[in-house]
């Protein structure tokens, strides 16, 4: 029976890809020398968010997902980020690889608002592993399940996840609104005679400010 163990051993921004995208580079070492054919990995990618602690700054951003500090011991739950898969070459013993993961920029998808919320540091990464390895035997190609205790750990700083975002959408953030208040706020530009829609949520902002 095979023996994989799973790493991480770094992590880049995918500075040409249609969506934003990190790319975690992985080796898998295999202890007992079969010879691996190939594995058609899956892989589940969470947010250990409980596993790091938060500057004031970042606490006031994450208040609508985990509540006031003084909850965090309750709030604080692991939290799914992706899903990705990938095939996996045939090797021998050792092989690193690299695993894309495309990043949402919703702000409607709460581990991107999570992720947003961040200043700097690092982004605690579980990543649980499933899928089919195909090993080489007498008889041809066996295929085995990839163990469900096949997991990795990975620290992802911040800055190359805010890398990520930038390759793809600099200086700017996606937010969904409903047609009729999209409808409202473009009649509000016109009539403002603003030039841009962000002069005309910070025009917006302006009078909330007046109105305290």
């Amino acid at each position: 029976m095979i023996d994989l163990n799973f790493s991480v051993v770094g992590a880049r921004a995918e500075r040409y890809a249609a969506v934003p995208t990190v790319v975690l580079r992985l080796r898998i070492a295999e202890s007992t020398g079969a010879k691996i054919d190939a594995i058609a990995l899956r892989a589940q990618i969470r947010l250990d968010v409980q596993r790091r602690r938060y500057a004031p700054e970042e606490s006031e951003l994450l208040s609508e997902l985990f509540g006031d500090p003084s909850r965090y011991g309750d709030t604080l739950k692991p939290m799914l980020w992706a899903h990705a898969a990938q095939m996996v070459l045939a090797f021998q013993n050792e092989i690193e690889f690299d695993l894309p993961i495309a990043c949402s920029y919703d702000f409607e998808v709460a581990a991107h608002k999570y992720l947003a919320s961040l200043t700097d540091g690092i982004v605690p990464l579980n990543l649980l592993f499933s899928g089919m390895v195909f090993v080489e035997g007498a008889q041809g190609v066996v295929p085995e399940f990839v163990p469900w205790s096949c997991e990795a750990h990975y620290p992802l700083p911040v800055a190359v996840w805010r890398e990520t975002i930038d390759a793809v959408f600099p200086n700017c953030a996606w937010i969904r609104v409903n047609r009729d208040l999209f409808d409202e706020l473009r009649r509000f530009k016109i009539a403002s005679g603003v030039p841009t829609w962000d002069a005309a949520i910070q025009r917006l902002c302006d009078l909330a400010k007046v109105k305290r």
